[in-house]
């Protein structure tokens, strides 16, 4: 999956732009992957980035955080305690559709004559743009230029703008602007819907057959449509309403049309030659849990008012005033890497679109920009997307904690009825019941509840937001605790041993094993974490302590037992190889030779049973690996190369939450050019849909691991226990990377260079970092600059499986690799229709 090149784009096509993605020639071939590149959102609201004129397209989508039906899950085998109501984001009805027809001959851009074409994704300006200049079958030549903007600072606002300009003649001119509920349409959607369930692939999202969207409310008044619906299981509802000015010196007439699924507003134009006809559409969607789709339409009225009086060059000024105040304080810099520059912002933008309004949702798998997972909530959020949040945007990374202490009594109950104290958080989910069906590779990853509680133990180290630990966080980290002490068990091992069976880890290739190495250390961390917070409660708060107690029922001898569990618990480690078993089991499989696998059976979950790949040393992705960067400060550095060589070459990379992580723990031990290769992968794996599946949205945990991969692999920074150091590790060739972060309410800019490292106070007063160990202090007006004498051990080479080959376990067996020995059979995969 790592690119053999650091710019794997065509540059013809997409020409660099360090501030926009910039596409100069239209395809029809790769529609799904920019479909995805190019859209917008805000959080709450995505809008995919299908053309205009809604003829065209891979998957048309326009979609709603949060806004879902359900549906029940119907197991071939049942069995006690499976999850069993599944959840899918819905296809909300879509309002970007503006069609064209000059002399009655539409615009359908995969059979249109296109004389030039530039779309541009503005990433300081927060717009889609698009201008081409389109010949019709009689020759006349038509200029089109459209807008398309999502706001930041309106959450349930969009603006589309659409102008038509004849360049050479008179023509008949019809612009239809509509809403459409594509969920259930009928028509131009049938195509796309046979071809859902067409090919396997457990990342994509379930489909419906019976109708989801049930009409409530419909409304036409001066260019105004609302159309209002119920979901037929969920109950949630969703109101779209879009409002339509035009401006031009061109004779019209406007006419209005209106149904269950379909609003439309025609304009019938006599244009002339030169004259521009400029339509402005304004959408706003608002969805509840049940709020009935009158009130829905209501709010709508009032976006839409507010829209129509601030006007758009305010709304537009708003737009850019937010962004410009994004950037200030999350942008990283790459001095003289203009493509790697372009790609960091387009990731760190899409981070944004998935994150920065989502308010009181989580931040899904694919964000607002596509359907796949289901639109499903997992562990992303946490470790991959929150430390992002938390370092530069600090009111997202609380509202996104929040969501999940919201969850807390589902995860209550979800625990009980897996015979658990505590709370236990479902692995996938929308509304808090877990989604996941498979749950050897959902349910059992308990690292959830660790994971968790380890973003909010890092929020409120880097904020000092004790208030919402008070109030809120601590009792997720009192019932996780409950949930890892009850879980785990003691056994005499030449003493008090604690351990946890019957789990699985991040790595999904290996499931259901006894003392997995990460969720062993992740949940004592957890441990530990929650007797501290109790014990500081007490301390500092007596008031916040006794309404804690009273919440979740504490007894104050739960908390010792929290502590010796911790202290207690097992961290495997075999002697013999030098290395943490990823678990108790592991060691005693084959290694799977991946140099022998052939990339046409890759990813691995696509072509072999899951017991094929089980019974092998194989890994999805990093877990050991990522338990290194997570509780670095717990391994040696010795114990962090011994471990990467071991597991890097078993590691396929068929996840995309894994290059980015490889990359840091690569950067740490001393392999550069593997490091920056890993990053790479992570840094493009959407805009060159290096996982044949950016079709499906953006990889929004991978998107934020590009911000930790710079910021954490090539920065150096650590942040254990609250405490921040710095130890860069800067590849060769790059002269500079510049990267902020904010410190209890102190925005830093951090400057790593070859020779020193500078940490400037930008805002706020001073902040003390550690440099290598040295205590270094940051003060507003006094930058503190400490030079490097070196960016670590480099080692050009990487690990491989020779390294282990010929190992010998501790019952004295030789390691050995290979690959199934029947691995051909997997051809009948691609042979289904």
């Amino acid at each position: 999956m790592i690119p053999t090149t650091a710019d794997p784009l065509d540059r013809n096509r997409f020409p660099v732009d360090e501030w926009a993605l910039v596409e100069t020639d239209f395809s029809g071939d790769d529609m799904g992957r920019t479909e995805t590149l190019f859209a917008v959102g805000n959080g709450y609201l995505g809008l995919r980035g299908n053309v205009d004129e809604g003829r065209d397209g891979h998957a048309h989508g326009t979609f709603i955080n949060g806004f879902h039906e359900t549906w029940p899950i119907r197991h071939a085998e049942e069995a006690f305690g499976f999850a069993r109501v599944g959840q899918t984001i819905v296809n909300a009805p879509d309002a970007k559709i503006i069609r064209i027809y000059v002399d009655d001959e539409p615009l359908v851009l995969t059979l249109a004559d296109l004389l030039s074409y530039e779309r541009r994704l503005d990433f300081a300006d927060g717009t889609l743009s698009r201008s081409l200049e389109w010949r019709t079958p009689s020759g006349k030549r038509v200029l089109i230029r459209s807008c398309r903007m999502v706001s930041f600072t309106e959450r349930h606002l969009a603006v589309l703008e659409y102008e038509v300009t004849l360049l050479d003649a008179d023509a008949s001119v019809v612009i239809s602007s509509q809403i459409l509920n594509r969920q259930d349409g009928i028509g131009e959607y049938d195509p796309l819907k046979a071809s859902f369930g067409k090919d396997f692939d457990p990342r994509k999202a379930e489909s419906f057959t019976d109708r989801v969207l049930q009409p409530r409310f419909q409304r036409a008044s001066n260019g105004r449509y609302i159309l209002g619906f119920r979901c037929t299981n969920s109950g949630m509802t969703i109101a779209c309403a879009a409002d339509h000015a035009i401006e031009t010196e061109n004779e019209y007439v406007e006419t209005p049309q209106i149904g269950d699924d379909l609003a439309k507003h025609v304009y019938t134009i006599r244009a002339k030659q030169g004259q521009p006809i400029k339509i402005t559409k304004t959408l706003s969607y608002h969805t509840s849990s049940g709020v009935p789709t009158h009130e829905l339409a209501d709010r709508c009225d009032r976006t839409l008012n507010r829209a129509r009086d601030a006007g758009l060059e305010s709304i537009m000024k708003d737009q850019r005033d937010w962004l410009s105040a994004f950037w200030d304080r999350t942008d990283i810099t790459l001095p003289g890497q203009p493509v790697l520059q372009q790609a960091v912002r387009w990731n760190l933008f899409q981070i944004a679109q998935a994150s920065m309004r989502a308010d009181g949702q989580g931040v899904s798998a694919k964000g607002v920009s596509g359907s796949g997972y289901g639109g499903h909530y997992f562990w992303d959020t946490e470790i991959y997307v929150l430390p992002f949040l938390t370092y530069t945007s600090p009111n997202a990374a609380r509202n996104a904690l929040r969501f999940r202490h919201s969850l807390l009594e589902q995860a209550r109950s979800r625990a009980q009825e897996l015979n658990q104290l505590g709370a236990l958080f479902p692995w996938r989910t929308i509304n808090g019941l877990e989604s996941s069906a498979y749950y050897a590779a959902g349910t059992a990853q308990y690292h959830i509840d660790a994971d968790i509680s380890y973003a909010l133990g890092q929020y409120v180290a880097a904020t000092g937001d004790q208030d919402f630990l008070a109030r809120e966080a601590i009792d997720i980290l009192v019932e996780t605790a409950r949930m890892w002490a009850d879980l785990g068990f003691w056994r005499q091992n030449g003493g008090n041993v604690f351990h946890i069976h019957g789990v699985t880890g991040p790595d999904e290739y290996t499931t259901v094993v006894n003392d997995n190495l990460y969720t062993n250390i992740m949940a004592r961390s957890n441990l530990r974490a929650a007797a501290a917070a109790v014990e500081r409660l007490r301390a500092v708060d007596a008031e916040a302590y006794r309404k804690m107690v009273a919440r979740v029922d504490l007894d104050e001898s739960e908390i010792a037992e929290w502590a010796l569990a911790a202290d207690a618990m097992h961290i495997p480690f075999d002697k013999s190889l030098g290395i943490h078993p990823q678990d108790a089991q592991f060691l005693e499989k084959e290694r799977w030779d991946l140099s022998q696998t052939p990339e046409s059976h890759r990813p691995l979950l696509l072509h072999y049973h899951p017991l094929v790949i089980y019974r092998f040393q194989v890994l999805k992705q990093a877990d050991v690996v990522l338990a290194l960067l997570l509780q670095g400060d717990q391994f040696t550095p010795e114990e962090k190369l011994a471990d990467f060589d071991y597991y890097d070459p078993l590691t396929t990379g068929d996840s995309t939450l894994s290059d980015v992580v490889q990359s840091i723990i690569a950067a740490e031990v001393g392999y550069d050019k593997l490091a920056l290769k890993y990053f790479t992968s992570g840094l493009f794996v959407d805009l060159a849909d290096l996982h044949n599946n950016a079709a499906d949205g953006v990889h929004v945990a991978s998107a934020g691991g590009v911000w930790t991969a710079l910021v954490y692999g090539f920065g150096g920074m650590r942040d254990h226990g609250g405490r921040i150091t710095l130890d860069p590790r800067l590849p060769e060739g790059w002269d500079e990377l510049r990267f902020k972060i904010t410190l209890q309410g102190t925005r830093l800019r951090i400057d790593v260079r070859q020779d020193e490292v500078t940490i400037t106070v930008e805002e706020g007063d001073a902040a003390l970092l550690y440099v290598r160990g040295v205590p270094t202090v940051a003060t507003a007006g006094e930058p503190a600059t400490v030079p490097l004498a070196h960016q670590g051990r480099r080692d050009g080479g990487a690990p491989s499986l020779e390294l282990a080959e010929g190992g010998r376990r501790a019952d004295g067996t030789v390691i050995t690799s290979s690959i199934p020995t029947v691995a051909h059979l997997a051809d009948t995969w691609e042979s289904h229709d």
